[in-house]
């Protein structure tokens, strides 16, 4: 099965923090790597790196590139560093 990349579209993003409890955010392209204090999304604005407590990824949509995250979010940050996608993505992952 053959795993189509996806272009980015547009360049429009939105983040929507509440109470530093909740994080919404659009324009993902993929969930690279997530644990209980770090998530690393592929988003079409960069690398976005979300730091926080007992953080889960509660929603992924990369139809309509949706992701809501929960836990206490501590910082937010974007970088251009390339992931190194050979260690295989969440996605790739679950549809194995």
């Amino acid at each position: 099965m053959q795993v189509e990349e996806r272009k980015p579209v547009n360049t429009m993003q939105n983040i929507i923090l509440e109470n530093r409890g909740k994080l919404t955010i659009t324009g993902v392209l993929d969930v690279l790597s997530f644990d209980d204090e770090i998530a690393i999304l592929e988003t079409e604005l960069g690398l976005l790196n979300i730091k926080g407590e007992n953080i889960k990824v509660n929603k992924v949509s990369l139809e309509s590139a949706d992701v809501i995250i929960e836990g206490e979010i501590r910082s937010l940050e974007y970088s251009n560093k390339n992931y190194d996608k050979s260690k295989g993505t969440l996605i790739s992952k679950i549809f194995k």
